[in-house]
């Protein structure tokens, strides 16, 4: 399949007068056009940080992207000038940004909203029955009637306000779509038809898509690939067949797994994950898990962990060698 998006050894900080936070620590992945690939871990993690450094919309006076390559389509996106990557924003890649209720200008018709992004990239942007039409024909697209198109946000639903979000980001048809935990905010069965949606999207449209979640729930609906993140890593990764059907885990993916709430044996009591994610600001040498891992040994503290290469990747000293 052809290529769309490769992100190499890419490292992000957070810096203040205080301290220097590594938010992502050289994490490498990639994704083949019309797939979908999920990153999952626990919040800090890394994963919003990391969309937002391929969308460059990290706060310039706080962050810096101190190493790698974000290629799309062939082309380093860290090597473009801001003009240039204005152009990119909602044209070529597209975000659907966490938290519905403030995502929206709260004194702009959802509309409006939607054909702002019209405007400024569609060729027919002089042209406002063709914008209203296009607008009509987004509303429809995430089931929403056109008809309340004037309607402000505080009109609608939690559920209504992120599918007039993903109407925002599809606009101008992007190749790329980046979902930041798009059914967090809301209830289980609109989580469950956001999910439909975009699942009939991927279908009809041929979209990529970053999916960013904690839920593995998520991840075995709509994901082709699997990247489980830890403290600005990436420990484990594969197809999502791997990640669910290997009986080889990354320690911190058995955890997640753990928690899962069984159809077979509802009754059986959820696993946790002892102790604290590490402290970005003072990360330890080695393994950033080994504190909460059960099958730590000496030499987990104090060497990286490595990465067994392959189709399934796994960042554990337990898989040395295999």
């Amino acid at each position: 399949m052809e290529r769309l998006l490769e992100i190499k050894e890419l490292r992000v900080e957070y810096r203040s007068d205080e301290s220097v936070v590594k938010a992502v620590n050289g994490i490498s992945f990639s994704l083949d056009k019309g797939a979908v690939i999920g990153l999952v871990g626990e919040t800090g993690a890394g994963k919003t940080t990391t969309a937002l450094g391929i969308m460059r919309l990290l706060p310039e006076r706080t962050s810096r992207i101190t190493e790698g390559e974000i290629l799309f389509k062939g082309e380093d996106l860290l090597k473009k000038p801001s003009g240039d990557m204005r152009a990119v924003r909602g044209a070529m890649i597209s975000m659907i940004f966490q938290d519905p209720m403030t995502s929206l200008n709260p004194v702009a018709s959802v509309g409006g909203q939607i054909r702002e992004s019209l405007e400024i990239h569609s060729a027919d942007s002089g042209k406002r029955a063709a914008l209203d039409a296009r607008v009509d024909e987004l509303l429809e697209l995430v089931n929403i009637s056109p008809r309340r198109k004037n309607e402000y946000p505080h009109q609608f639903s939690g559920g209504m306000k992120q599918r007039v979000g993903i109407a925002m980001a599809l606009a101008c048809e992007p190749e790329l779509l980046i979902a930041d935990e798009p059914t967090t905010a809301l209830d289980v069965t609109i989580q469950a038809q956001v999910l439909e949606l975009m699942r009939d999207l991927k279908g009809k449209l041929g979209t990529s898509m970053i999916m960013i979640t904690h839920d593995l729930g998520v991840v075995a609906e709509i994901c082709d690939r699997v990247a489980i993140m830890y403290a600005g890593e990436i420990v484990e990764q594969g197809s999502a067949r791997d990640i669910f059907e290997s009986e080889r885990h990354h320690p911190y993916t058995e955890g997640l797994f753990g928690a899962i709430p069984g159809l077979r044996a509802p009754s059986r009591r959820l696993a946790s994950i002892d102790g604290l994610m590490p402290d970005p600001a003072n990360l330890p040498d080695g393994c950033k898990f080994a504190e909460r891992c059960r099958y730590r040994e000496a030499a987990c503290g104090q060497a990286p962990p490595v990465t067994v290469a392959g189709e399934h990747a796994i960042a554990c000293l337990r898989f040395a060698g295999a």
